[in-house]
């Protein structure tokens, strides 16, 4: 085991490494680029000073993934923490790479023990964890177009964003790529909207003539005819782009959903109430599957952002939000919770409790969160599916509304 430990201050292009020793002395400084001849320059340094663990501000990239996959313990401290140990080795208030590289080697030298290093997860996770993030990402670009279509719609032919209700489902992307403009609609008939519906197997509960009432009932935008014309052609153009998008979301939540029920561990997070399967995968795939990744369930409440931030000196105690976790954990729990309420008694009693403190929804729902978390700590740790009869909360209220 090395002497030495080593501070990794990353960086796009460009990454400064600090390696000191026991006694916090520079041993060591150098920059390694962001290519191949860099990141296999830096494993060979790190391996000819004994390979020293290292610290860095990010648990996650191709440069994280290159140094846990080669061998090397790398131990990730929130960049909050850095910040706040930054007073301690100068006063200035200046930054710089190389001195953040220290900070973070210095760091793991004086409080190592504090923080935990990351363990290689399986390449099943791996993928699973690749597939969620992609999809989620393409859900949030297509939240931005809709809502950019909608507001382009808005402006000249607020009729086509009103007649159907989501302005994102295939049959709105249709209607607005074959009638772009209110001249394109103008002999739309109650006959040719019915066949158009039949046409997209639209499932709606209005029939033809409530869709046109919607489409005329919509207030008339002032437009030129050239200004018409070009909004127009914009509008098919973005509709074509996001119905591209929603097809591709819609593969991929069909691998997801395979993949998930491919893994031990995923068919116990689909055991839980109204998971589903794209909510079991997006816990999973942030979850993992090492155990010991967690040293506790309030280890995995506070990374997971569901327990808050507890203010404590003499008399006064603030309890806040929490800002620092893992955001996208926290939201795939919360949805989770959201879901279950409508299916269980026990998260209903939990959620109803919660609001009738003064709670709004959504601290109502991180509370049943951090509930339903203690149970998908003992299932995932006892690698059990979910069983309402061992529930012990969920017991005692059936006993409760029973007697």
């Amino acid at each position: 085991m090395s002497n030495y430990f080593a501070g990794l201050d990353w960086a796009s292009r460009t990454h400064a490494l600090c390696v000191v020793d026991e006694r916090g002395g520079v041993v060591e400084r150098f920059e390694i680029g962001h290519d191949a001849a860099g990141l296999a320059d830096l494993q060979r340094q790190l391996r000819r000073l004994g390979s020293p663990p290292v610290a860095i501000e990010r648990p996650s990239g191709l440069l994280v993934d290159t140094l846990v996959e080669a061998g090397f313990m790398v131990v990730p401290i929130h960049p909050n923490a850095v910040k706040a140990s930054r007073p301690r080795y100068r006063s200035h208030g200046g930054k710089s790479d190389a001195s953040d590289a220290y900070v973070l080697a210095d760091l793991l030298r004086t409080d190592g023990h504090r923080f935990k290093a990351l363990t290689a997860q399986g390449d099943e996770i791996k993928a699973l964890q690749a597939l969620v993030r992609g999809r989620d990402d393409l859900v949030a670009s297509r939240v931005q177009l809709a809502n950019q279509l909608r507001t382009l719609l808005e402006s000249f032919w607020p009729g086509a964003a009103a007649v159907f209700a989501d302005i994102d489902s295939p049959i709105a992307l249709a209607f607005v790529e074959r009638y772009p403009t209110p001249e394109a609609a103008s002999s739309l008939g109650p006959k040719r909207m019915a066949a158009f519906c039949a046409q997209y197997a639209y499932s709606g509960r209005r029939g033809a003539e409530d869709l046109l009432a919607r489409l005329h009932e919509a207030p008339a935008a002032v437009c030129g005819e050239l200004q018409m014309e070009a909004k127009g052609e914009l509008a098919r153009c973005m509709a074509r782009t996001l119905r591209s998008v929603v097809e591709q979301i819609r593969l991929l939540s069909s691998r997801i959903e395979h993949h998930v029920a491919s893994l031990e561990d995923g068919r116990i997070l689909m055991s839980f109430p109204r998971a589903g399967r794209i909510c079991a995968a997006q816990i999973l795939s942030e979850l993992g599957s090492v155990r010991e990744r967690f040293v506790s369930v309030e280890h995995l409440a506070a990374e997971a952002g569901v327990a808050p931030v507890t203010y404590e000196s003499g008399k006064s105690k603030a309890v806040t939000f929490r800002w620092a976790c893992n955001h996208r954990l926290r939201a795939a729990l919360t949805c989770l919770a959201d879901n279950s309420r409508h299916a269980n008694a026990w998260a209903a009693s939990v959620y109803a409790k919660a609001k009738a403190r003064g709670c709004d929804h959504p601290h109502a729902v991180r509370i049943l969160a951090r509930a339903w978390l203690r149970v998908i700590w003992r299932a995932w740790t006892d690698r059990r599916p979910y069983d309402p009869s061992q529930h012990r909360g969920a017991q005692l209220l059936l006993k409760t509304v029973g007697g």
